[in-house]
């Protein structure tokens, strides 16, 4: 009895590890993409089992892109203040469980998207995993500081998952979905970079700041979210969506126009960690007035 109740914190530490490798804040934000564009594709409430098995099959491939990228960061993340207590440098999952977990979990949620949805999504979640694991962790992220502006596209297709698990097709709704992400994510992880030049620094890798400079880095903010206001007005302009998102996405842009023009002015980390934090919420929120004009409106 002693001997099972001293290995309970063993087994709730190791499960802890795991959750913890699939970065469920990520994948969190990935399927609430994925959803957005399923009720916006759906127009209404999605059958009960295609949005189940998407949005499991969803996270299993994201959970498991997350855990390899874990896995070949292993290097690096015990040096980075950030990183240095994630499963693996903190010893709760060995490099050879992460492997094989996230290889588990990637290829369970591919399959779980052929068998129950359809083989496009299954088609495009694949390409996610391989896209983020191989072109942005193993090929990108060490080598060039535009990583984060063409590895973004791996983060811009769960929309497009979403998309054809309810129509089995692309449609010009669904490539500005994944239009407004792809441009969304540099602004995003650039103001989370200007919190963490040094960490990046200390090992080598050509994050923005750190390769071009913190005030390049800033300018290129600006630009970027100027670029992204652009693209959420052209669901409307091709009179995909109607005034309601109009006004919404003109709201949410201003606000983060003027974050992103404050952080060129004021250098401050917490005007940085600010625009970081709004960017996330507007996704959100961006998302969900597609829903509400395509539903309601």
């Amino acid at each position: 009895m002693k001997k099972s109740l001293s290995l309970t914190p063993n087994v709730t530490r190791t499960a802890s590890g795991f959750m913890q490798l699939t970065k469920p804040w990520i994948v969190a934000l990935l399927l609430a993409t994925t959803l957005g564009a399923m009720l916006i594709a759906q127009r209404g409430v999605p059958p009960l089992p295609i949005l189940f098995f998407t949005l499991l099959g969803g996270a299993l491939t994201a959970g498991g892109a997350n855990a390899l990228n874990s896995y070949l960061d292993r290097d690096i993340d015990p040096l980075m203040t950030r990183t240095a207590r994630r499963p693996i440098p903190s010893g709760a999952i060995s490099p050879r469980q992460a492997l094989v977990f996230g290889l588990t979990a990637g290829a369970t949620g591919v399959l779980t998207l052929g068998i129950f949805v359809n083989w496009l999504s299954a088609a495009l979640a694949s390409l996610g995993l391989f896209y983020y694991i191989v072109i942005y962790t193993l090929i990108l992220k060490r080598t060039t500081p535009q990583n984060i502006v063409i590895g973004g596209a791996a983060g811009a297709l769960p929309p497009l998952v979403g998309w054809t698990a309810i129509t089995n097709q692309f449609d010009l709704l669904a490539i500005f979905l994944f239009l407004i992400i792809f441009q969304w994510t540099p602004p995003h992880t650039w103001a989370l970079m200007l919190m963490l030049t040094k960490d990046y620094a200390r090992v080598n890798i050509p994050m923005m700041p750190t390769a071009r400079g913190e005030p390049s880095t800033r300018r290129q903010i600006v630009y970027y979210s100027l670029g992204l206001v652009a693209i959420t007005l052209l669901p409307f302009a091709f009179q995909q969506l109607g005034v309601g998102y109009l006004i919404a996405a003109l709201m949410l842009g201003s606000w983060f126009l003027f974050l992103a023009f404050k952080l060129m002015r004021d250098e401050s980390k917490p005007t940085a960690r600010r625009l970081y934090r709004y960017s996330n919420y507007y996704l959100a929120l961006l998302f969900l007035a597609m829903v509400l004009d395509k539903n309601f409106l």
